[in-house]
């Protein structure tokens, strides 16, 4: 008998990978494929970046499994000290884990501990990871949380700002979300019993849409108001993705509780972590944080490099000058074009989103706006590039460079990707 993979593993694109190498992936097939993908948003100083490499191959010669809570490595205080640079003045105290659902866990664990209180709000559009209380978090798609009920209890969703989709104004957008909110905690949710608000900088899986300023800081000033906490998801708006370290950094003068990463952080590696202030990570009970691969000396020394990387090459600005270009082509090249409603983006994380935005879900413009999204992403790949499609009914291409690419590459990915949308549409017409 043969073993194969899974049946429901199905891919985005027919590519086997040979090789790959900053932002580009060279496939079995002899072609070389413009990687807008980066692995959802993970090889953030591109493919086989040299340092990270040599990192890691380096400390494969010295241990590679140091289980840290048995004995301490040096990789992992290293990447403590590397981070807390970046993290926000106070938060001082990091937890390790293995991937983004599992730190998301590990900061719903935490805010419940903290606090005493058992619920956890959370906003529509979010995504925040596929095990069984990541799942009960996401509302980025049914596909997350279905077919394995009963999911996680104490969550409460709270809508998103979403001006597209209402035809609204962003600022009645943010008016709405916030009167909502206020409503569920008078009608749903009492708020002496609320341990979290629980959001993304900017939505990932829910359509690459950026959480507004004023909405970040409307959250901060109930949480404070009630005595709860603002947990970040940043597993993928931050480590520069954004064009700011932290996606949140885009809102002037907000400090989360507990942010929450993963994905860029080690280049491909798999490692995750929340941060908070000490004084609220000490709340948490003896015990709760652990895990037998978390903080892996190899995947921490990747950290490490990564880091390392991303200060040394300028990648943080680089993500914001190179979005600002891709964003400004895509819109010079594609602004005509009547099947798509909105070109956005906040750095090196853009969003193409074709139809009607306010067609209901499961409508017949609902349903096309999906088959253009997944026929352009599908005839990318003949322009040997690289996209994905995401949003609640799947109407959005999205674009996930690596943080080294360059101007031409950008330069390149708006021509082919021009070049497939006008292959799709041109043909629907």
């Amino acid at each position: 008998m043969t073993a194969h993979l899974s049946p429901l593993l199905k891919q985005a694109t027919p590519v086997v990978v040979d090789h790959a190498l900053g932002s580009w992936i060279h496939g079995t097939d002899g072609r070389d494929y413009l990687d807008f993908t980066t692995g959802i948003g993970v090889t953030s100083t591109g493919h086989c970046h040299p340092d990270v490499v040599a990192a890691a191959r380096e400390q494969c010669g010295k241990i590679i499994h140091a289980q840290y809570t048995t004995v301490m490595h040096q990789p992992l205080l290293q990447l403590t000290e590397k981070l807390g640079e970046h993290l926000p003045e106070g938060i001082d105290s990091v937890f390790y884990a293995n991937s983004g659902s599992e730190a998301v866990e590990a900061a719903v664990r935490l805010a419940r501990m903290a606090t005493g209180r058992p619920n956890i709000v959370t906003v529509q559009g979010g995504f925040h990871g596929r095990t069984v209380a990541a799942a009960s978090l996401t509302t980025a798609g049914t596909r997350f949380s279905a077919g394995f009920s009963p999911l996680m209890g104490g969550v409460v969703m709270t809508p998103f700002p979403h001006a597209l989709r209402h035809g609204w104004t962003q600022d009645d957008a943010i008016d709405f979300a916030l009167a909502e909110l206020d409503y569920l905690m008078a009608s749903r949710v009492d708020a002496r019993e609320i341990a979290a608000f629980l959001i993304e900088p900017v939505l990932g899986d829910g359509g690459y849409m950026a959480t507004p300023p004023r909405y970040l800081q409307g959250l901060r000033d109930r949480a404070d108001r009630i005595g709860a906490l603002l947990v970040l998801d940043e597993v993928q708006a931050g480590v520069g993705r954004t064009g700011r370290f932290w996606g949140h950094q885009h809102t002037e003068g907000l400090v989360p509780d507990v942010i929450i990463t993963a994905k860029g952080i080690a280049s491909g590696f798999p490692i995750s972590a929340i941060a908070a202030p000490e004084a609220i990570m000490s709340r948490a009970w003896p015990g709760s944080q652990g895990g037998t691969y978390g903080g892996n000396a190899v995947a921490a020394a990747a950290g490490v490099a990564t880091l390392g990387v991303v200060e040394r090459e300028g990648l943080v600005d680089n993500s914001a000058e190179r979005g600002a270009q891709l964003l400004d082509g895509l819109r010079r090249s594609l602004g005509d074009v009547r099947e798509i409603c909105d070109i956005r983006g906040t750095g090196l994380m853009l969003g193409v989103e074709f139809g009607d935005p306010t067609a209901p879900a499961g409508s017949a413009g609902a349903v096309e706006a999906a088959r253009l999204a997944g026929a352009v992403q599908q005839a990318c790949i003949d322009e040997d590039l690289l996209t994905l499609t995401c949003g609640p009914t799947g109407s959005v291409v999205r674009l996930i460079p690596a943080l080294v690419v360059t101007a031409d590459e950008v330069d390149a990915g708006v021509e082919r990707f021009t070049r497939a949308v006008h292959r799709v549409c041109d043909g629907a017409a």
